[in-house]
């Protein structure tokens, strides 16, 4: 394994980048890092990981990254617990099966598993929202089992991909539940920490784990999520939409161009 100067740096800033938006935008930031994981290292001269080792450093950063970002928000009142309670048990649930799993699958599956997710994502973003933006965000009313059912589905996908399914539960929560930005953003962290218990462990049964990588992305997602949480808190409600539907759709043309060709 390559540990010079400059493939450390790479990790850290990738990891960095990755976490800010992840905490601005209330996504575990794998969206993000995934693709800059599999890319930017080989395109830096680095040696590649493969989807495997992508998707298992993705799912220890995440839980350390969504950490940070709940941390920032605990006393914004802005995370639902029952909304929590609801996703976040099934969820996982089902990142552990798909992160356990994941060990039987072979690259390009992995690959596939996540370009059908952001896609799916990227397409729930631009449909219409109709959650009300401002009210007593403690009586939030949703529909307990589209929000369990939906949670265990994304949990087994986003479990293969080491995701723990943020970029996919935030579009879920606006579109179909229903529920204003930002408290699915902030609600988000959470289920997408509790949903990264299950992937990582997962994961590090398969025995796809990297040390070092994934120690230099934990030091960034500790680093850099709270500063975009921070941020995040601050943005109007339409530019975090804007950001996270545009982030999605870029990673979604990459992803499926290079499987296509």
């Amino acid at each position: 394994m390559d540990l010079s100067l400059g493939w450390l740096l790479t990790l850290f800033a990738i990891g960095f980048i990755g976490s800010f938006i992840s905490g601005m935008v209330g996504i575990g930031g794998s969206i993000i890092k995934y693709p800059m994981l599999l890319y930017i290292p080989p395109a830096l001269g680095f040696a590649a990981f493969t989807a495997q080792e992508v998707s298992a450093v993705s799912a220890v950063q995440v839980f350390f990254a969504t950490i940070a970002g709940v941390f920032a928000y605990r006393k914004s009142g802005l995370i639902n617990r029952k909304l929590v309670l609801y996703m976040g048990i099934p969820i996982v649930i089902g990142s552990f099966i798909g992160g356990y799993g994941s060990r039987f699958l072979p690259d390009s599956a992995i690959n596939i598993t996540y370009a059908l997710l952001a896609l799916i994502a990227a397409v729930m973003m631009f449909l219409p929202k109709k959650g009300a933006e401002s009210g007593d965000f403690a009586k939030l009313q949703f529909n307990r089992l589209i929000a369990s059912l939906s949670a265990a589905i994304v949990g087994i996908l986003s479990g293969v991909v080491g995701a723990a399914g943020a970029f996919i539960t935030v579009p879920i929560m606006l579109v179909i539940l229903k529920i204003p930005t930002r408290v699915a953003i902030a609600s988000s962290l959470a289920i997408t920490f509790i949903a990264s218990i299950g992937s990582t462990f997962g994961k590090a049964m398969g025995g796809h784990m990297l040390l070092i990588p994934s120690i230099i992305m934990v030091v960034a997602s500790i680093v850099g999520s709270p500063i975009g949480a921070k941020i995040g808190q601050k943005i109007n409600v339409k530019v975090l939409q804007f950001v996270l539907a545009g982030l999605i759709t870029a990673t979604v043309i990459k992803i499926w161009l290079d499987i296509l060709t």
